[in-house]
């Protein structure tokens, strides 16, 4: 490895990955972390769920920073610049900015993620909030353990585990969702509508296709006016309207921008020593042969590690391929989906999501199996992304889901 000075703009998951890999690689460069928070790299999927319980008085939430500074410094000889987001990248130079300082690299992996979509008018107006970083969650949390009256923006599944965390606190909470139903882009309509209605069984008051015309309050909001002229009196309101890749400070740097930085199956970005990583990467996936961009836990801690090796080694760089995964915990209830949700087909091959509490959706694309959806099927999820993985046929997935049921009539 000929690189001496190893940049990773991102104090993310994938960024401590990449920081991780190129160490357990060999690597003995020097390291430079740049994270836009002052806190060290931490865990995020947390922050939304065992982050937010009720706990017994005189106990904090645990804390869900990946590695101490003493280990990221010490250990990993890690240089640490926090609390300073990057500015710019100049590759004609292979400097990062960060302001008016310049920090050189021979290779970069951009791993800075995505911020929280926030609600137009909510500038400036306390008791609004995003959940995307550690302070979003501290606040958050502070509000619930106060008592707030809970009202959410969008019922997608980072705001349906706030409301899942206010109900289980016996708060009064509501979950506005502009579209009809609500998770159609990431599980498709009809089981999207199943999930959802985890919600009216467990007494938290869902409204779709309404839409949010403003915020009232005297600097503090107090109630949320809704587009079919009512309102709902509110303490707390937590907008969950998707992300957007900071990419903001790459423009002008050569890189193709296009929701997120534009990689091949390497994750590379067409820029000499320059690739990317995590939610702010949109890198072909050889498995199901498309651009992907993932906000999901998984593929950004595989990613990051990807993309530091093949940085200091591009020579042999690997590709990088996956089937998405991803969970989310609503009400003691698990959900699970592997694959990608674009289908011609959804079919329910095991229980029935209109009254059982656990049951199984398969999704097909042609003649390909392409994804799976769960509630509580943890014992299974995971075959399905194994079926994903060898390409598996619509109709060997088929084949497995009725062995499984027969495997179940048997044992019971």
């Amino acid at each position: 490895m000929s690189q001496e000075n190893l940049v990773v703009v991102g104090a993310s998951l994938a960024g401590l990955r990449a920081v991780e890999a190129a160490r357990k690689a060999g690597f003995e460069g020097r390291i430079t972390l740049i994270g836009a928070e002052e806190h060290l790299p931490y865990d995020r999927p947390p922050l939304s769920k065992a982050y937010l319980d009720e706990l017994p008085a005189g106990e904090g939430p645990a804390s869900t920073i990946f590695r101490t500074e003493d280990v990221l410094r010490d250990e990993l000889g890690v240089d640490l610049v926090l609390g300073s987001p990057a500015t710019g990248l100049d590759t004609e130079g292979c400097r990062v900015l960060i302001g008016d300082r310049a920090i050189s690299y021979d290779a970069l992996v951009i791993a800075t993620g995505a911020d929280a979509r926030t609600l137009p008018g909510s500038e400036g107006m306390s008791g609004v909030h995003t959940l995307r970083t550690l302070d979003d969650a501290i606040s958050i949390r502070q509000a619930l353990d106060d008592g707030a009256r809970t009202v959410v923006v969008g019922a997608g599944f980072i705001g349906s585990e706030v409301a899942a965390g206010a109900r289980k606190r016996g708060l009064d909470v509501t979950i506005l969702e502009a579209l009809p139903t609500p998770l159609v882009r990431a599980v498709g309509e009809r089981m999207g509508a199943a999930c959802a209605a985890l919600h009216e069984r467990n007494g938290t008051p869902l409204r779709c296709g309404i839409g949010v015309t403003g915020l009232e309050g005297d600097g503090r909001v107090e109630r949320v006016l809704l587009s079919d002229g009512t309102s709902i009196e509110a303490d707390l309101v937590v907008v969950g309207i998707g992300a957007i890749p900071v990419t903001g400070w790459l423009e002008g740097s050569g890189l193709n921008l296009d929701n997120g930085v534009v990689c091949d199956e390497t994750l590379w970005t067409g820029v000499d020593g320059v690739y990317a990583a995590g939610d702010v990467a949109r890198w072909h996936n050889p498995l199901f042969d498309r651009l992907m961009r993932l906000e999901h836990w998984t593929s950004a801690a595989e990613q990051g590690a990807f993309a530091a090796r093949n940085a200091l080694n591009p020579e042999a760089a690997k590709p990088y391929q996956t089937v998405p995964y991803f969970w989310s915990d609503w009400y003691g209830s698990r959900i699970q989906f592997v694959g990608v949700p674009t289908a011609d087909e959804i079919r329910v091959v095991d229980g029935d999501p209109d009254a059982d509490g656990r049951w199984v959706a398969l999704y097909r694309e042609g003649d390909r199996f392409a994804g799976a959806l769960t509630l509580n099927g943890q014992n299974v999820i995971m075959k399905y992304r194994g079926l994903l993985t060898k390409k598996a046929s619509w109709d060997e997935a088929l084949a497995f889901a009725a062995t499984r049921r027969t495997d179940q009539v048997t044992s019971s």
